[in-house]
C-alpha cells in the first residue's frame, strides 16, 4: 500500500468513526467494514420507520464491485461516497456511477492538517467550550434545536462542543471528536458577517483541544456522496 493511500485510509477511518458518533447523538449510530468498504448505520430499531439512511464509503474499489457489495447488504435508503484522490481525474468515477443508475448529489474537500508546530492565529475572537447548561441553551437557541443534556458538557462527553463569542453573542461554532487517534472536526460555522476574519480556522479550537487529548492531526469535513 503507498504512503497517500495509507494516508487516504486513515483518514477515512478517522471520518466514519467521528460521524457516527456526532450522528448517535440522537440515537446510535454505529460504522464497521463490510469488506473494503465502510458501512455507517442506525443500530437496530424497533420501528422500522424511524431507520435513518445509511451510507457506504468507497475507496479505491471499482465501481461495478463497490455496487454489487452495497446491493447484496443494503437497506431501503442508502448513499454512496466515494473518495477520490485530490490530484486524481473524478469524471471517469462519476462516468462509472452514472452508468449503474447512481446521481452526483454533492462533492466536498476533505482536508487533514497535522497539529505538530503550528503557530497559533491572532486572536480575534474568545474562544469558548460549552459547558454550562446557561450557554447549551443559548447555543441552542441560535441554532433552534434542543440544548445540549447535562450529561454532554462534561469531560467524558463523547464531544466537545465550542463557539466563537463576540461579547456574549455567538458567531461560530464547531465540534471536536475524537476518532481513532485524532480529531474530527464536525459542524463548523460560522456567521456570515463574521467571515474571512480568520474565525473558522479550526486550528483556534482543535490544536488546543487535540493536544491536550495527545492527538497527532485533525481531519476536517468531506464527503462525495452518489444515490441510485
Amino acid at each position: 500500500m503507498t504512503t497517500a493511500k495509507r494516508d487516504i485510509e486513515a483518514a477515512i477511518e478517522v471520518f466514519v468513526h467521528g460521524f457516527s458518533t456526532d450522528k448517535s447523538r440522537s440515537f446510535p449510530y454505529e460504522a464497521s467494514r463490510v469488506g473494503p468498504l465502510w458501512l455507517m448505520r442506525d443500530a437496530e430499531r424497533k420501528n422500522a420507520r424511524d431507520y435513518r439512511g445509511e451510507e457506504w464509503i468507497v475507496h479505491d474499489v471499482a465501481a461495478e464491485e463497490a455496487d454489487a457489495i452495497v446491493r447484496q447488504h443494503a437497506g431501503p435508503s442508502f448513499a454512496v461516497s466515494v473518495v477520490i484522490a485530490n490530484d486524481g481525474p473524478d469524471e471517469p468515477t462519476r462516468t462509472a456511477y452514472k452508468a449503474l443508475g447512481y446521481r452526483l448529489l454533492r462533492t466536498e474537500g476533505f482536508f487533514v492538517q497535522s497539529l505538530r508546530q503550528i503557530p497559533d492565529p491572532p486572536v480575534i475572537v474568545s474562544i469558548e467550550r460549552v459547558r454550562t447548561a446557561e450557554r447549551a441553551a443559548q447555543l441552542g437557541k441560535v441554532i433552534r434545536r434542543r440544548p445540549l443534556p447535562d450529561d454532554q458538557l462534561g469531560d467524558d462527553a463523547p464531544f466537545r462542543q465550542y463557539v466563537a463569542l463576540d461579547g456574549d453573542a455567538i458567531v461560530g461554532r464547531v465540534r471536536s471528536i475524537d476518532a481513532i487517534g485524532a480529531t474530527w472536526c464536525s459542524a463548523m460555522f460560522v456567521e456570515p458577517s463574521y467571515r474571512r476574519r480568520g474565525i473558522g480556522q479550526p486550528r483556534r479550537t482543535l490544536v488546543a483541544d487535540a493536544r491536550c487529548r495527545a492527538q497527532e492531526c485533525t481531519r476536517l469535513p468531506w464527503r462525495r456522496m452518489d444515490r441510485p
